[in-house]
């Protein structure tokens, strides 16, 4: 989907008669919607949510804590139900 959004923009950029301005405009814009810290942490939150859905990994479960300091943990499958 970003890949769409930037490919229209770039061909609106490229394509359009507004000239200079309008440019300097767009891309001020891009620049401030990249660099934002909400966009990075949107994007690191879609991409771990990814991750997560694509991984062949067993989720682990936490157990009864043996101590205040050590847990143990079981593939979610494997639990006792």
């Amino acid at each position: 989907m970003l890949r769409l959004i930037i490919g229209l923009a770039a061909g609106y950029v490229l394509g359009t008669k507004a000239g200079r301005a309008r440019y300097e405009q767009i891309s001020k814009t891009t620049r401030a919607i990249t660099a934002s810290p909400v966009t990075r942490k949107l994007v690191s939150v879609g991409r771990q949510k990814l991750s997560d859905k694509l991984s062949t990994q067993p989720k682990l479960e936490p157990m009864a804590p043996l101590d205040e300091r050590t847990t143990v943990l079981i593939p979610h499958d494997q639990l006792r139900r």
